[in-house]
């Protein structure tokens, strides 16, 4: 490279991105950090904190904390609603960017997850028409979002991250059909609007919950074969925090096997065994009772015999897809796609790289790292880093 400050473009703004870039910042490069909605954060930023009487090392504090010091920091220039429409390679690189399409109607006003998000609100229109209690200094009119044109960079980031799986996929279980069955997505956002798990039906705490884990991982009639990684964790962190919350609720968990997930595992897992019920089966149907309650019909594994019982909530956890963008990043980056559908390693002497969940399944402490480490690897290419 020559002795010009090299310039890195991160493309996608959710944790990965967001830790590359601030890696990046951390050693003066100045960063162009390119999201396609209209916040940062992506769907991290929208979990919630599990801690009980501990910690219980979900991330999401993490996320929080590394978007604000994404947005308070100088170096890095967040475009939002932007999207990349192509890539040229000389002896750096020219990016096209276009504004993406959100898809708002008039008058339509979306929230971001945090506090840190800038603006907080973003409105489709005359800003006239926000409800009373929002704050307009806080809000963005959706046309004044969006950055037009080409920009020069030097190397170039990909943290577009993952998709959840679509349960509208599973058939036989009726999402989107019975008020009471959620995905986990849909568990951490009723936490953080309404303060407490409650029914979707009628508001009530539920007094029986079941998860059923891998919806849409290491399922072959789907073709997706890979363990998602963060459902088991995940889901008996939030099992956690709903028993902390409601000691006497009866919480089941129903999964393929248990997947160890870092050092600190099995003595959580332990633990957890002592509130919540594991049973070694994946429920075929789920079916609607009265009282908004659900029937969940499976096979009892030692005995091979159908079973069924009965709950107030039923919450799925989805698994993590590839990112709807995958191909077409692909396409315009030159980033090749593995056989499972994410994106793979690119050459070494590319200039692109890949980060966090775009290229697999990954907790949010392990996308961190990954990103850090992707965010190295890209100063090494400038010959910042030796």
């Amino acid at each position: 490279m020559n002795s010009k400050t090299p310039k890195v473009m991160v493309v996608g703004g959710g944790i990965a991105g967001l830790t590359a870039a601030w890696e990046l910042s951390r050693q003066n490069i100045p960063v162009e950090l390119v999201e396609k909605s209209c916040f940062l954060g992506g769907h991290s930023i929208g979990f919630t904190c599990k801690a009980t009487d501990s910690c219980r090392q979900c991330g999401a504090c993490s996320v929080e904390e590394m978007l604000k010091n994404v947005v308070e920091e100088p170096l890095i220039n967040v475009h939002l609603r932007t999207e990349i429409t192509s890539l040229e390679k000389g002896e750096g690189f020219k990016a096209t960017l276009v504004k993406s399409d959100i898809g708002l109607e008039a008058g339509q006003v979306v929230r971001g997850f945090s506090q840190y998000n800038k603006p907080l609100y973003v409105v489709a229109g005359d800003a006239a028409q926000l409800p009373p209690e929002t704050e307009v200094a806080e809000t963005g009119n959706l046309d004044s979002l969006g950055t037009e044109g080409d920009i020069a960079v030097d190397a170039v980031i990909v943290a577009t991250g993952y998709t959840p799986f679509d349960p509208n996929l599973k058939s036989t279980y009726g999402y989107g059909k019975w008020p009471n069955l959620i995905t986990g997505l849909d568990l951490e956002n009723i936490i953080r609007d309404r303060g407490a798990l409650l029914r979707p039906s009628d508001g009530s705490k539920p007094s029986k919950v079941a998860f059923i884990q891998c919806v849409g991982s290491r399922d072959e009639r789907l073709g997706n074969l890979w363990c998602s990684e963060v459902c088991c964790p995940y889901a008996m962190r939030m099992a956690g925090t709903i028993k902390h919350d409601n000691p006497d609720a009866d919480i089941s968990m129903f999964y393929i096997d248990i997947q160890n997930t870092g050092k600190e595992f099995p003595v959580f897992y332990e633990k957890i065994k002592e509130d919540i019920r594991f049973v070694r089966t994946i429920p075929v149907d789920i079916y609607p009772l009265e009282n908004d309650r659900l029937e969940l019909r499976h096979m009892v594994e030692d005995e091979g015999k159908p079973s069924s019982e009965e709950y107030d909530l039923v919450v799925l956890s989805v698994g993590i897809m590839p990112g709807k963008d995958t191909t077409a990043i692909s396409g315009i980056t030159g980033i090749p796609v593995n056989n499972d559908g994410f994106l793979d390693s690119p050459a070494s002497d590319s200039g692109c790289f890949v980060a966090g969940t775009a290229g697999g399944p990954a907790s949010i402490a392990a996308t961190m790292a990954d990103a850090g480490k992707t965010a190295f690897e890209a100063m090494k290419y400038l010959g910042v880093m030796k």
